[in-house]
Order: structure tokens, then sequence, then C-alpha cells
């Protein structure tokens, strides 16, 4: 696709090269103004408009996996680019990718093989051969806090750096409810059983296309026993003697505040 020519001086660019986002180097933020793609003379595969929360829009553009070598933008990781940048761009940012991903991975028919086509109304893609439509993936994830008395459940899975420890989460398997899941991942991971399940918040969430959907729980039995695949290492914490844990725009994060926060205000 050709370039198109944008004039308004405050347009905010989201822009994935391969799987990272470019930022400018002298500011860590998000492109604005004349488009990245125009200024390094390249074409791109996709644009996409996404609303703003302040109003504005972003305009977001895929260069796939073609060469880029400019000295301005600085191509960073989707997690990277999260973490340091303002939250209120987290959604967009998810949002963004995850619709790329998607264009990205239906431009061929799962159903007969022929070559899909975007929808104009919606974001879908349709086979006109065999009149498949296709719509992003969203793949429902479970994530629960665990309290035992005055302590929480927190674990380092094999993607954790840096000595990270989180609340349990899994995916959601085919013919499983919410809370099934819950039961199960918990059991598998750690080797012991929840009762007093409550649904605490959601949370979209692009690694690559997860809706994280967050509980909180209070032991019933068991010791802890890690899978040692999954799960390295789990513990029972103290809220003053706490490991690394995420940051608080996360859902993660806001299940451990909430349960710390329970935790020194019992009523």
């Amino acid at each position: 696709m050709s370039p198109q020519t944008h004039s308004e001086s405050k347009v905010h660019w989201i822009v994935f090269h391969r799987d990272k986002v470019l930022i400018e180097h002298d500011k860590s933020a998000l492109p604005t103004g004349v488009a990245p793609h125009q200024r390094m003379d390249l074409e791109y595969e996709h644009e996409l408009v996404l609303p703003l929360p302040n109003g504005e829009q972003a305009y977001v553009i895929d260069l796939g996996y073609q060469a880029i070598d400019d000295g301005v933008y600085n191509p960073i990781s989707l997690r990277q680019a999260l973490l340091s940048m303002e939250h209120q761009w987290f959604e967009t940012l998810a949002r963004a990718w995850q619709s790329v991903l998607f264009l990205r991975t239906h431009r061929y028919c799962g159903q007969c093989g022929g070559q899909m086509q975007r929808v104009d109304w919606e974001l879908a893609t349709q086979c006109y051969q065999c009149k498949h439509r296709c719509y992003p993936r969203i793949s429902p994830c479970i994530i629960v806090a665990i309290r035992k008395g005055d302590k929480i459940l927190l674990a380092q899975g094999q993607h954790h750096k840096d000595g990270m420890h989180s609340v349990l989460a899994g995916f959601v398997e085919s013919g499983e409810t919410l809370e099934q899941a819950v039961h199960r991942e918990v059991f598998e991971e750690v080797g012991i059983q929840v009762t007093n399940l409550r649904y605490f918040d959601s949370q979209p969430w692009p690694f690559p296309h997860s809706l994280m959907v967050g509980f909180l729980a209070d032991w019933e039995s068991g010791e802890i026993q890690v899978d040692g695949k999954e799960i390295l290492h789990a513990d029972w914490f103290l809220p003053s003697a706490l490991p690394t844990t995420p940051p608080s725009f996360s859902i993660a994060g806001r299940l451990i505040s909430h349960t710390l926060n329970q935790v020194n205000n019992p009523d």
C-alpha cells in the first residue's frame, strides 16, 4: 500500500515494525506530526484509525518485515513500551497490536486457501471464494490472587525476569467455565485447592491476544508444590516482605494491591 499524506501536526502514529513499535529517540514517545513511513519513504501494509482517551485519533501503521534504517526512531518491544510510556496509552497500544497481528495472520482463508480481503465496516477479513469470514481472535485467560490469612501467594514463572513474582494465571480450555479453569490451573501449577472464588475485574492483554479475567480466592487446603515447568518458585508472602511484582496498571498488579489492602485493612 502506498503511503497517504496526513497534514495534521498533532497526529499520533503507532507504527509497528516486525513485533516492535517505533518511538522517537529523543522523546521516548510515539511519533507525532510527519508520518514515519513518509519520512523513511516506505510503504506500509495496513492503516487503522483508533480513538484516544483525550478525543484525538491515532493512526496505526504496519511496516511488516521490510528493512528500516533511520536514526530518528527506536524500535522497542511492546512490553517495553507499555512499561515506559504513560499508562493511558496501554489500551490503545494493546488494541493496535492485536489488530495488526490479526491482519498479518489472516491473509489467506483457513477454509479454502483463497486470499482474504479487509471488510470495510468492521475489523474482519472475508474470503469471497467460499464466503468464510474471520474476526480477531480473543483467548480468555484466568488470573487469580490467592490469600492465606495475612499472606498472598506469589509465583515466579519461567518467563519472569529479574526475580519477578506474580499471581497465577492460565488459559481457559475448551469446554471449561472460568471458575473451573481457576481451580484446574491453581492445582496444576502449585498443587493447592482454593475456595471462596469471586470475580474481580478484566483486562485485554496483548501478548498476543488474551482477555485476562481476574478473580480473588482463599486457600482451602494443600501444600505448595510447583510444577517446575510453568512455575519455578512459589511461596506465601507477607505485605512487608514482597518480591518484585508487576506494575500497578496491569490486572496482576491491581489484584495484588487489592489483596494487600484487604490484609492491611480488615473489616
